[in-house]
Parts: C-alpha cells; structure tokens; sequence
C-alpha cells in the first residue's frame, strides 16, 4: 500500500533533524577486531566533511555530535566555524571516562578522591569544548558498576554519583543541559551505575530542570517495551535525547530500523502522542558503528530509515484508533495501528525531496557523487580516526 503525504505532514517532515555522531564516520565496531577502511577521516575537520555529505544529500542532518577526547582539537573555534562553512553545526559533547586505566572502577562512582576529581574535571573540559563551540547538550554515558557480588557498596556508588553529578551540573550555563544516558550492563556484569531510565532519572530529578535521561535504543534488555518508556519519559517531561541504532543481541551499534523497524515505527508513535517529534528538547540522535559497511553511506540510510518510519507514523489515524479503543475494539485497533506501519511512504517521500532540490535516491546520488572516490584518492598517510583518536 502506497500513498501520498498530506501537507500537515511534510511541514513535520521538512522540520525533522537528525543528529550524527562524528565516531560513526572513524574505524569503529565491534568488542574484536575494528577494520580499517579508505578514505577515512583522520582529524575531526575530516568527520565534519564527511557528515556535511550526509545532510546534502538528504537535508535531514543539519548536526554532528562529537566525543571527547577522540575530537580534541587545539582550535575549537576554527571548528565550529569550519562546520559552518561545510552547512552543518556541532552539536552534542560526548564525555569518555571509558578508556583510562585509572578508571577501573569507577570513574564519577569511584572511591578514590583524586580519581573521582580527574573524572569530574574531564567533564567540565567538554564543557569548556561546549562554550567554545556553542553546543547545548553534555551526554554521560559510564562504564561503571561490578562484577561479582560484594565486590562494591552499591549505595555508596549511587551517592558518590550524584555527588560528582551535582558538581558538574552547577558548571553548566543556563543555556546548557546534562543529559546522563543508561545502559542494562556492559562493560560491567553484575551491576552497572546506570543500569535503567529509572536510575538515570532518578539522578537527572535530583539535579534539576536542565538535567536530563537519554534514550539508546540499543541499551535495553531483549524485549524490553522501549515505547512505554518512552512515553513515561515525555510524560514526566525528562526525555533529552534519543540514541538512536539497532541490535539482535546486546549493544550491538547497527544501523537504526534495519534490525527491527517495527520497533522504531512503534517508538515513534509515541514520540509523536507524547508531543516530542520536533520538540527542541528533544534529540534525535544516531549512535552507530559501521564497521564492515561503508560509513557514510550507513549513515545516510540511518537518517532515510527514521524520516520513513515517522512518515508512517504520522499517517496514523489518531480519531480511528481512539474510536477503536473506546469501543474496546481489539482488533480494529491494531488493524488502524499496522494499516499505518505498511503503507509505503517511499515514492511519496522521493519526491518530496526532488521538490526541495535535494535528490530523490541519496544513496544513488552520493554513490554517483565522486565524493568517496576523491577522500579515498586524498586520505593517504596519517592516522585513521579510531577509538582512541
């Protein structure tokens, strides 16, 4: 089933930003072997060129997140300027307290005074990055937490976190938010510091309004219901961001709807109920690895793959449903629900996009570009972005 798209709906569309994350364009993966590949950024000038071709050719990524320390530069300013010559603008500042020996165990959880201040300090750095650069958002993630039974006072970590928490959100502008992302477990097994969105908004409520809980779509247990959460998270006016990706197993950092669209249609549904799509304090955000795809192609089909899945979503008939569910009509309800997730929007949206000068197929119009034959032909030497650079 195809159809076309009501002029209610492009104006949402048109309105739609997708934020893209600088590591997705490095060498990056998998917990074993990370592949390099031509053609790769080596500095962060060279991810923000790259992520300029993914919103010219699809209009949906006017944004790139970066991650400190993996984008640290002596000239903050000349970066932000220079994304601004390329037609996008930097966005979210990623902390990293994941990859220093001296954060074994624990970072902003750790024991140790000095330990627990460097971790702090790293953070009020990104927030130096975030003056400079102009960006709102800090997002936490944290790889703390144990590995067997007694091995720490779960108690005294959560207090110690809300510590370190409230110190580096009294650092933030008034312009400024602290967004603390959770993860059910990995790299830890037994508990993880920020294991769920109750944990983190517990955290984010005790800091204040400017602080709030992101959303990674591949940080949940297999089964999880992610749409009640997040429809509990715009009910309680805490959801800051998405992080946005796919998984058949754990965190797997794959390309976002191509493992479940369903799943994302769904998740979208509510954002659209709880009044969260195009709502400013709402990110959309991808988070993804593409270690044996190319990367800025995998992102480009990132973007195209959630602007479909809210197309579709928006056509959801909101007076037939609620009719349904008053009259407790199961079936009719879930019938309106999926009429919705298979209509076809891809020939409408192609030429929405012809319409706005941007091409109908991106990833046939990059392909043909010549832009991947010339970064290959002119990123000889160096050192390739990875990780730990």
């Amino acid at each position: 089933m195809t159809t076309t798209l009501t002029p209610e709906i492009l104006s949402a569309l048109e309105q739609q930003a997708v934020e893209v994350p600088s590591w997705a364009y490095g060498n990056s993966g998998t917990r074993f072997k990370v592949f390099t590949t031509a053609g790769t950024p080596r500095d962060p000038f060279e991810k923000i060129a790259d992520a300029a071709q993914v919103h010219r050719h699809t209009g949906l990524a006017p944004v790139v997140a970066l991650h400190i320390p993996w984008d640290r530069v002596d000239d903050y300013a000349a970066l932000r300027d220079f994304a601004s010559e390329q037609g996008v603008a930097i966005g979210t500042i990623n902390s990293n307290t994941f990859q220093d020996d001296d954060y074994k165990f624990g970072a902003l959880t750790h024991e140790d005074d000095r330990i627990r201040r460097k971790a702090i300090d790293h953070h009020l750095e990104c927030i130096d990055v975030m003056d400079r650069t102009g960006s709102r958002d800090l997002k936490i993630w944290l790889a703390e937490g144990s590995n067997y039974p007694g091995q720490s006072d779960l108690r005294a970590r959560q207090d110690r976190l809300q510590d370190s928490l409230q110190t580096i959100y009294a650092r933030l502008s008034d312009e400024q938010r602290l967004v603390l992302e959770y993860k059910f477990f990995e790299p830890a097994f037994y508990h993880t510091d920020v294991p769920d969105w109750g944990t983190s908004y517990a955290q984010v409520a005790a800091l204040g309004d400017r602080a709030m809980v992101c959303l990674d779509t591949g940080h949940h247990a297999p089964g999880t219901n992610i749409e009640f959460i997040v429809m509990q998270l715009l009910r309680l006016g805490k959801l800051g961001s998405f992080d946005f990706n796919s998984r058949f197993y754990a965190d797997d950092d794959l390309i976002v709807g191509a493992a479940d669209p369903f799943q994302l249609f769904r998740i979208l549904v509510e954002v659209i109920r709880g009044g969260g799509l195009n709502h400013p304090d709402v990110t959309f955000m991808l988070d993804q690895c593409h270690n044996v795809e190319a990367k800025i192609p995998g992102q480009i089909r990132s973007v195209l793959n959630v602007q479909e899945m809210t197309a579709r979503a928006l056509l959801l008939d909101g007076e037939a449903l609620a009719a349904a569910r008053s009259d407790n009509d199961v079936l009719a309800a879930n019938e309106i629900f999926m009429d919705a997730f298979y209509t076809d929007v891809r020939p409408a949206l192609a030429a929405w996009r012809e319409s706005r000068g941007l091409p109908a197929d991106p990833m046939r119009a990059y392909a043909r570009s010549g832009y991947q034959q010339r970064i290959e032909a002119d990123r000889v030497g160096g050192t390739q972005a990875s990780w730990g650079a």
